[in-house]
């Protein structure tokens, strides 16, 4: 199995294993596929919105995600499902930044903040959190300054055109040639910027068609250079690949997914249901590892 490794200038949760100092860095080293457990602070998220829309709920959530198995967990609020249009900064400043503090506090899993904007990067980084989720893909030079300057790992995403538009009529010549060029050239970019470490995303269902994302899957791991993050925890192509009515449940289809991009030799995979990947995960594991 694959060996993947995250680094920051500032201090990682000691409590967290794989955490070590080295140097003026701290590394976060861990062999195989980690889990990021999803914590979104929204009314409107696709699969959750509006069962953690507060701040007791998230954190609770947020705690409960680490205890069943999450590395990470990703704090949001700002809904990026197709066809939203984002929300005010002091909205989204209201609802993440006191879960980052109650979270970065308990110690328990590194945190991560998922958001387009650079200045809830800041008040975020400011409140402890060890990790930037850009679904932007870090094209704002403002949230590369505030990442690089705090000295702290992100995770870099591929999006075709923005929430609102991204799913009308996405088109590529070759989506994966592509989408691996941009996220190659982001990663270059942010570590010339100074920023440790930079994990990457192919953004599946942000500006692809079920067959862009189908050969993005087939495709991994995309890289061998950087670790790679897929997300295709409950949607759509999970759907259209089980063959499920709207309302069917998706974990079990998100697990199998998720478990093929495991076996591929991704660093990560972005879940809601943290209990279930971590188990199939584990035993995956035991079964391939002849260590």
């Amino acid at each position: 199995m694959r060996a993947h490794e995250l680094r920051s200038i500032r201090a990682l949760p000691t409590r967290v294993r794989g955490v070590q100092r080295e140097g003026d860095q701290w590394v976060l080293r861990w062999t195989g596929c980690a889990v990021m457990g999803v914590v979104n602070v929204t009314p409107d998220s696709f699969s959750d919105g509006g069962q953690f829309s507060t701040t007791q709920a998230a954190v609770a959530h947020g705690l409960r995600l680490a205890d069943q198995g999450a590395l990470v967990v990703d704090v949001g609020g700002e809904s990026s499902r197709p066809g939203s249009t984002g929300v005010p900064l002091d909205v989204e400043l209201e609802r993440t930044i006191p879960v980052v503090e109650q979270l970065v506090a308990a110690g328990t899993a590194l945190v991560s903040v998922d958001t387009r904007k650079a200045d809830v990067a800041a008040a975020a980084i400011k409140a402890g959190a060890h990790m930037v989720n850009d679904v932007g893909g870090f094209r704002s030079t403002r949230m590369v300054e505030v990442c690089a300057a705090a000295g702290i790992p992100v995770v870099a995403m591929h999006m075709q055109g923005t929430p609102e538009d991204m799913q009308i009529n996405p088109q590529y010549d070759d989506v994966v040639a592509e989408v691996t060029e941009f996220l190659e050239t982001q990663a270059a970019m942010l570590l010339s910027a100074g920023v440790p470490s930079v994990m990457i995303d192919p953004g599946l269902g942000f500006g692809k068609t079920y067959a862009h994302n189908i050969a993005l899957l087939r495709a991994l791991p995309l890289s061998l250079t950087h670790p790679v993050l897929v997300g295709a925890s409950r949607k759509r192509t999970i759907q259209q690949l089980g063959g499920l009515a709207d309302d069917d449940n998706r974990d079990a289809g998100s697990i199998a997914v998720h478990l093929f991009a495991a076996q591929q030799g991704v660093a990560m995979v972005r879940v809601h249901d943290v209990l279930g990947h971590h188990q199939a995960l584990a035993v995956d594991r035991a079964l391939r590892d002849d260590a």
